[in-house]
């Protein structure tokens, strides 16, 4: 209740943060015409009494009320012991005033507005009613007989005077809480898009690290894995067959190349090296097999077969998502299946395209819905079959794999080609 009084004087002071230009607009003329009022009272007591006895006391109250007057701003606008004593005064010598020369009666209206300012309600509508009373006794010593419009016009005005000024007030205290609360608002939902936007930009940093981290599996940490097997295998075979160690060393050697080119896209755009070769999907995948082949020396085979032609070109995305599902699968045959020969087939159809890699490997017992999935073979994985997995749901598709001991398996990953399915901001690449 306190902080609403003062906000309420200080806004009909203009005092303050913010002022509210109507209130120092109302202030203003209140204290011009208070100064007008004192002036034409002085003006026409000194035609109607030139030469009375009490003239110099007359000029000597008015010059100490206007002083007064003028010492209020100084004092500030919060009800102080200070502010209230001048208040005290103020109205005293004015009464005095009043004594002496009615016609000073009508300084009471910017003195309404002074202690309706200044002082709690209650105190407020008392002093306007002493006012109002000096007010109407004044107006009766100057009447030649009894008014009725003179006792009752003016208690009239002055009570319009004092519920016009209240209601303003109060409009004034409901608009600067209404304003207050506008702000708050408008400060949570300020710092409700920071949260959103510090949430959203620590998703994006996770999902581009796993993406990264699924990008890293599928060609580095597959390409140095195979680098170490060859390495060691040339390792053990140096002083028994020497031919056999430097075959495993180029062989080593290729794939570190191929290693560096990734690396190096990666530092461009993350997009695959075989597609940034401008082949397309088909001749990236042919190459896969090529040197998925040629780098297991005989021990397992890898052919790439293409269905269908497309009815326009896939989008850059989903060529870099299979390629990689390709490479990821692969690398799972080639260290964990114990296959001979694995597959490679692009299937192209009216609304999806489907890719299957296959293999005549010792196979395994799918587990769906398994948190941690295992790869082509069985053999538990960081981000194989998970990659696999992550890369088609991406793209809204299905993943199926088929498989049992000893008879293989079969990996098909079926991505849709409606514009609805590749609306995910995630990229896959």
């Amino acid at each position: 209740m306190e902080r609403r009084t003062g906000v309420r004087e200080a806004e009909a002071d203009g005092t303050a943060t913010g002022p509210d230009p109507d209130a120092r607009w109302l202030a203003l003329l209140m204290h011009a015409a208070f100064f007008l009022l004192l002036g034409a009272s002085l003006t026409r007591f000194l035609m109607r009494h030139p030469g009375e006895a009490r003239t110099p006391w007359i000029i000597a109250l008015s010059i100490t009320l206007a002083v007064l007057y003028l010492l209020g701003p100084v004092l500030g606008s919060r009800p102080t012991p200070r502010r209230l004593t001048w208040l005290g005064v103020l109205v005293a010598v004015w009464m005095v005033l009043v004594v002496l020369a009615p016609s000073f009666a009508w300084c009471a209206v910017p003195l309404f507005y002074t202690g309706l300012r200044i002082l709690p309600p209650r105190a407020a509508l008392a002093l306007v009613a002493l006012l109002t009373a000096f007010v109407v006794a004044a107006q009766l010593r100057l009447a030649t007989g009894f008014d009725p419009n003179l006792v009752l016009a003016t208690p009239a005005v002055a009570a319009v005077a004092t519920a016009v000024f209240v209601h303003m007030q109060r409009q004034a205290v409901r608009q600067r809480d209404l304003a207050a609360r506008q702000r708050e608002l408008i400060d949570d939902l300020l710092r409700t898009r920071r949260e959103l936007a510090a949430t959203e930009r620590r998703e994006g940093t996770l999902a581009e690290r796993q993406r990264l981290s699924m990008e890293i599996h599928d060609t580095l940490a597959q390409g140095l894995s195979s680098q170490q097997m060859l390495l060691q295998a040339a390792d053990r075979t140096w002083d028994a067959d020497p031919d056999a160690a430097r075959r495993h060393v180029r062989t080593a050697t290729g794939i570190a190349e191929r290693n560096l080119a990734e690396a190096r896209r990666f530092v461009h755009d993350l997009a695959p090296a075989d597609l940034a070769e401008g082949g397309g999907l088909e001749a990236a995948l042919h190459a896969l097999a090529a040197r998925e082949s040629a780098q297991a020396q005989g021990a397992l085979t890898v052919r790439c077969h293409v269905e269908g032609t497309p009815h326009a070109p896939l989008p850059d995305r989903v060529q870099s998502a299979l390629l990689r599902i390709a490479q990821g699968a692969l690398a799972n045959v080639r260290e964990h299946a114990g296959a001979t020969a694995a597959g490679l087939t692009l299937t192209h159809l009216d609304d999806r395209v489907v890719l299957d890699i296959g293999d005549n490997g010792r196979g395994f017992t799918p587990e769906p819905g398994a948190p941690r999935a295992t790869g082509a073979t069985g053999a538990v994985r960081g981000h194989g079959l998970p990659a696999i997995r992550a890369r088609v749901h991406q793209l809204g598709g299905t993943l199926t794999i088929e498989s049992a001991p000893g008879e293989g398996t079969v990996l098909s990953a079926e991505i849709p080609l409606a514009p609805t399915a590749l609306t995910t901001p995630e990229d896959p690449t």
